[in-house]
Parts: C-alpha cells; structure tokens; sequence
C-alpha cells in the first residue's frame, strides 16, 4: 500500500489498526472519531483531527489516501461503510499485521482487521469487515462472514461457517464442521461441538444455551 490512510474510530480498535498500518510501514495520516473531546489530541503520536463524517478530510480519499473504518459498533461500522461508498465511492482497506500467517490460498474481502499472530490458512474465506484479534486460527476451508468478531486465541476449525455479525470470544474453540449462525455470541473459553442457531449465545464446555 502506497497511499496514507485516515483511520475512522480512535479508540480500541483504531488503535489496534493503527499498531498494524505502522508494523507495515504504511503512514497513517490522522484519525477521525465523534468522541469531541478527543479532538486535537494525540493518540499514540496520530492527531484526532475532526468526526467521522468530516467532509474536509473524506474528500481526498480514493488516489490520495485510503480509508479504514475502527468503529467501536458494528452498527456504526456499517453506517460509516454505507456513507463512504455512497458519498466517496471509497472502499476500507484491510489492516492485516505484519505478524500474521495468511496463507496464498486464503481468500480476504475488504475492510478486516487480523491482528499480529493470527493465523489464516488455506482455503480459508474472510469475507468483509471483520475484526480478528491476536493469534486466533482460521483453519482449512473456514468461512467467516461480514461483520463477525473472533476473539484472541481463539480456534476456528476446518469447515466451520460462521455466519453475518456473530462474535467468538477470546480462547475459544469451534470444532470441525459446525456451523455459527447470524448475531450468534460463544462465551471465551468454550468449546462448540453442535450448531449454534441465529441469536443465540452459548458458553461452557460443551457450549450450551445460556
């Protein structure tokens, strides 16, 4: 990446992105957050320049700079993401760590986030949007839809579905096969050895409702 980015979102997560934009060398020119107090601030050496919505700055996205969306919300993820495409024809770069094993044949959409020890292996699909946290494993023929979370450690084995918006806490395992249905949440720590419907929220092991 040659282009500067302007990270959307100071907080956690933009600091995250940022932590990953620097391992890669790549300049990251300001932030922009709707936290008002933070404005004119540093945030580990990068200046909060205005809101998310500042069209002074959202305007020399595309050949200038790139943009990437840290949100703390997925709904504000998804609103930002919304007004980008519609108002600037801008797509989110991915932020992927240096420190990470990606493999060639795993296929990544746009906008994720996959943090230093990560492993993605082959055949394994990312779709967009989503946030991947320290040496979590994507195993062989994984796929992960938009907007999911996995938390630190955690193990996504081969084959497992994880479906829109579901979140995977950190250490957690999902064994081979299983699917994790939209909006579903796994407490840290458990082990998933049956389905998971749609807005469920399953702890323990074995996972069970909860």
């Amino acid at each position: 990446m040659q282009n500067p980015v302007i990270i959307l979102g100071a907080q956690k997560l933009g600091i995250a992105a940022l932590d990953i934009f620097q391992s890669n060398h790549v300049i990251v020119y300001c932030f922009l957050d709707d936290e008002v107090k933070l404005h004119q601030t540093e945030v580990n050496n990068i200046t909060v320049m205005g809101t998310t919505d500042d069209p002074e700055f959202l305007k020399i996205l595309g050949k200038k700079c790139e943009v990437f969306v840290a949100a703390e919300e997925t709904a504000t993820r998804k609103s930002l993401i919304n007004l980008l495409k519609d108002e600037y024809q801008a797509t989110p770069v991915n932020a992927i760590h240096k420190f990470t094993a990606v493999s060639e044949h795993a296929w990544l959409g746009y906008g994720n986030l996959i943090n230093a020890g990560a492993v993605i292996n082959a055949n394994a699909r990312i779709h967009n949007y989503c946030v991947i946290q320290s040496r979590a494993l994507i195993d062989s023929g994984a796929e992960i839809a938009d907007f999911v979370q996995i938390g630190a450690g955690a193990v996504v084995s081969a084959d497992v579905l994880v479906d829109e918006g579901a979140f995977i806490g950190a250490g957690a395992v999902v064994v081979a096969g299983i699917k994790i249905g939209k909006k579903a949440r796994v407490g840290a720590g458990a082990v998933v050895v049956a389905d998971v419907p749609a807005n469920q929220t399953v702890f323990g092991n074995p996972a069970q409702k909860v």
